[in-house]
């Protein structure tokens, strides 16, 4: 494995379930990556200093899912150059979910969070390739392949539909 260029990142183990799918979309783009668990309120002094060392140690784009409370996403933004793309996990104490939406999403300016739909981590590590994709061409290629195949996917299902 090479250098990881993306970091996922969770609250808590019981968001891999959902963060999951990121690391799984990566993998299959070609993106090298690394996981972990980084809580904003559990172990903040881990949470200051892994976001402050992320772009030393090569992290280009950082994926920090969260539920409930959601601060993770935010919090790291708020120590790190680099993009941050939060994913709302609904968490087992969670209010539907818009608890985590709503502290991802309402960001102050000048700490953007760029904010995928609640559990979709896995659009969160497309949009973290595509980022990455703009230096370097053959993940470009690789996304442009992935986006072909799901056109033909549902060009397939249309197709099965009508003759039915």
């Amino acid at each position: 494995m090479n250098q990881p260029k993306i970091a996922i990142i969770m609250g808590s183990k019981s968001d891999l379930n959902v963060m999951q799918d990121a690391a799984d979309v990566l993998k299959e783009l070609g993106v090298d990556y690394e996981i972990t668990v980084v809580s904003a309120h559990r172990t903040p002094d881990r949470m200051f200093s892994y976001a402050r060392a992320a772009a030393d140690r090569g992290i280009k784009v950082i994926i920090a899912g969260a539920g409930g409370a959601a601060h993770l996403p935010g919090m790291v933004a708020s120590l790190t150059h680099l993009p941050v793309i939060g994913v709302p996990v609904k968490s087992s104490n969670s209010i539907d979910g818009w608890d985590s939406i709503l502290s991802i999403l309402q960001m102050p300016n000048g700490i953007p969070v760029a904010t995928v739909a609640l559990n979709a981590a896995k659009n969160a590590g497309i949009l973290a390739a595509q980022i990455l994709s703009t230096a370097d061409e053959y993940l470009a290629q690789n996304l442009i392949a992935f986006k072909e195949e799901l056109k033909r996917k549902v060009e397939e299902s249309a197709k099965e539909m009508e003759n039915n």
